[in-house]
């Protein structure tokens, strides 16, 4: 039978701090008996205790729901753009379309407060089953009383007081177990931009306003499918919007044509780049699940709860600064650093780590073409490697508009490794990059196409 999330302080703490011990144990005891076994008995038996603790993560994290779901959320995206074994992304990739579902008494008491009469009066009918159980809320497919196919997203009771508790005893720990090495200031900003996007994912509201907006800027936009909402079924709490039809990332990876992955994989970067560049309105949770895609090719895009705007000068001077990186040219890119906030200070040895860091993330965008996940030695890997430089050197910092832009680049990059995807990334981006430059200088109008 399904269960309800704790929702006091103390009990949530209380999942999270046992999370964080059995793990850090687990993982203390195998390095003990390691050094007590031979090389394929120690890997066979990594192996075992990573698929263990991703079971873990997925069930504490999958239980608790709310901010702490999200940041599991996260963890999955980053491992899915890793070349780790096949089961352990199967595993984590649970978090983000089949986490436990709450009891269907407790959805539809809340849509039938919030909307004013009882489900079989609003709809003429209503599934019990869950499309998707998330971190915030719960989806049902209904049909309106005129038979429109549609999904209804109700928020979780009580989840809005979860929130600031979790990511509270969330930073606590990093910071006392030192996942954090960094100033506390600057990790307070980080979790401060957040909990901001995570508030304004509990006002659906917003989101229905978020999805009207985006509707219209891609209504015409052939292949891109963005629901539509009706406000006669919506409130605060509850969401009402067309019903999307479509296959997850990895079914569709795995049966799709190599025309149809690759049109979907051009439509991917194609607005990801038109949203960060163009519309300064980026979708920014980009996980495998908010994407349903046909077999055609084309991708329909869900959830835009959470949304990250640019401010028109940041996004045009973050892109000169990786117009800098990408040329080599370190004379425009650090000053533009700096005016992003990655560089607090001039530091030639932070800025030597900067450089690797930048250039290693820019791999795609600086050959003529490149085949996301086709080298063995791949982008997320060197990441990996050069990240311990990162934390040496405190005028490296994180600044907040970064977080969630660097979140959804993350998440697309790992969607195009599931397609295998080939493109020209560099004139595609250099395109948009100088778009947002010249509305910055006033040399292009602001809303004009990209050219």
């Amino acid at each position: 039978m399904p269960k309800r999330p704790p929702k006091t302080r103390i009990g949530r703490l209380a999942k999270l701090s046992g999370l964080t011990s059995r793990v850090s144990s687990s993982y203390l005891g195998q390095r003990v008996k390691g050094a007590f076994q031979d090389a394929e008995i120690r890997e066979k038996a990594l192996s075992k205790l990573h698929l263990q603790n991703a079971e873990r993560v997925v069930d504490t994290m999958g239980a608790l729901k709310g901010a702490a779901m999200k940041v599991g959320q996260s963890l999955a995206l980053a491992i899915d753009g890793v070349d780790v074994p096949p089961e352990v992304s199967r595993i984590l990739s649970k978090l983000h379309d089949s986490a436990e579902p709450v009891p269907f008494e407790d959805i539809r008491a809340t849509v039938e407060e919030e909307l004013g009469g009882t489900l079989e009066d609003l709809f003429l009918s209503f599934d019990e089953e869950p499309l998707g159980s998330a971190s915030l809320a719960q989806a049902h497919a209904a049909q309106l009383p005129d038979g429109t196919q549609v999904v209804v997203k109700a928020l979780y009771a009580g989840i809005e007081n979860s929130v600031d508790a979790d990511l509270g005893a969330l930073r606590s720990l990093m910071v006392t177990s030192r996942m954090l090495r960094r100033d506390p200031a600057e990790v307070t900003a980080m979790f401060d931009e957040v909990r901001t996007r995570l508030h304004e994912e509990l006002d659906y509201y917003k989101e229905a306003a978020h999805l009207e907006e985006f509707h219209a800027a891609y209504e015409g936009v052939e292949g891109i499918r963005i629901p539509k909402t009706y406000p006669s079924h919506c409130t605060g709490r509850v969401l009402t919007m067309d019903r999307l039809i479509g296959c997850s990332a990895e079914d569709f990876a795995a049966s799709a044509s190599p025309e149809a992955k690759q049109r979907a994989g051009d439509l991917l970067v194609q607005t990801f780049y038109d949203m960060t560049y163009r519309l300064r309105a980026l979708h920014a949770d980009p996980h495998g699940g908010n994407y349903l895609f046909a077999p055609d090719g084309s991708v329909g895009i869900i959830d835009f709860g959470c949304v990250k705007r640019f401010d028109m000068y940041w996004i045009a001077h973050y892109a000169e600064m990786a117009l800098g990186f990408i040329d080599d040219d370190m004379d425009r890119a650090m000053p533009k650093a700096m005016e992003v906030g990655i560089l607090a200070k001039r530091d030639p040895p932070a800025e030597d780590v900067l450089r690797d860091v930048a250039q290693t993330v820019c791999t795609p965008l600086m050959v003529p073409h490149y085949t996301c996940g086709a080298s063995e030695d791949t982008v997320t890997a060197r990441m990996a490697r050069l990240a311990p430089s990162v934390i040496r050197y405190p005028s490296l910092q994180s600044p907040p508009d970064l977080i969630f832009l660097h979140r959804s680049l993350g998440g697309i990059y790992a969607l195009l490794r599931k397609l295998g995807h080939s493109h020209d990334y560099g004139t595609l981006f250099r395109r948009h990059a100088e778009h947002a430059i010249g509305v910055a200088e006033g040399t292009i109008k602001d809303g004009t196409p990209v050219a």
